[in-house]
């Protein structure tokens, strides 16, 4: 089910463009508007789901899925040997700004440690 106000259901729906780089029945990934490496792409279920913190077990193959798509894309993006960043915010103060649960994948330049 997805969300008619939520901006990444109406990219899901092909409401409002976006630059995708990967798609099956069950998630999308496309380019960050704003991103934060040279590499930045977000993977999204079809299906409207708020934040992690609201996954149910039932959830568990889709949020599989995302991870995957994410490896396949750092993949297909030669990021295999430098390295790559899978991040999934929860809720405000975490820095999650669309609620929909996603991931970021980032890659192509060095990240530091602690983030944020």
């Amino acid at each position: 089910m997805q969300s008619d106000k939520c901006i990444f259901c109406k990219i899901a729906r092909k409401d409002i463009p976006a630059k995708i780089v990967y798609e099956d029945d069950q998630v999308l990934a496309f380019e960050d508007a704003k991103p934060q490496a040279p590499v930045h792409v977000l993977i999204i279920p079809h299906d409207h789901i708020e934040k992690v913190s609201d996954l149910k077990e039932k959830d568990a193959l889709i949020a599989g899925k995302v991870i995957m798509a994410a490896k396949n894309i750092a993949r297909s993006k030669g990021l295999d040997d430098s390295g790559y960043r899978i991040v999934m915010n929860c809720n405000r103060d975490a820095g999650q700004e669309v609620f929909h649960v996603h991931a970021h994948l980032m890659g192509g330049r060095k990240f530091n440690w602690p983030p944020g």
